[in-house]
């Protein structure tokens, strides 16, 4: 687990005695919030399924942090919601409460943009455009 937090932190720490390490090791468990500019645009990309989280540590039951990747956006989204350069493409350490918050971001996301998509399958823009009722009996002159 060592290996994986430096690797994603790009930090080093010194071993220089066994409760310094504890207290790093406590300080990744419990993650870390994101600002309020931060959650926002990334909860925007989690609303778009442009967000992936997975526990940091799914064998201890104290851990309740999470890892984040966050995704750019692409296509129309891309062009439409603003995303700071540092946000996007990296990895992050999320406390708890902001990813319990965030999960349920992702969950709505997906029920509201699969209930457009069923809405837009059952659709009929050719009988919304082309049938006017009343219009067959002006034709007929009544």
């Amino acid at each position: 687990m060592m290996g994986v937090l430096q690797g994603l932190c790009m930090k080093s720490i010194k071993i220089t005695d066994v409760s310094q390490i504890k207290n790093e090791l406590n300080k990744y468990r419990r993650g870390k919030k994101l600002e309020i500019r931060q959650f926002n645009q990334t909860a925007r990309l989690a609303w778009l399924g442009k967000v992936t989280m997975m526990p940091l540590d799914p064998e201890d039951p104290d851990t309740r942090a999470y890892l984040i990747y966050i995704d750019y956006p692409e296509g129309l989204s891309a062009r439409i919601v603003d995303v700071d350069d540092d946000l996007v493409g990296r990895i992050f350490i999320l406390d708890g409460e902001q990813a319990a918050f965030m999960a349920e971001i992702v969950e709505q996301g997906v029920r509201e943009r699969a209930a457009l998509y069923e809405d837009l399958n059952r659709r009929d823009f050719y009988f919304g455009k082309f049938y006017r009722p009343g219009a067959d009996e002006e034709e007929a002159g009544h």
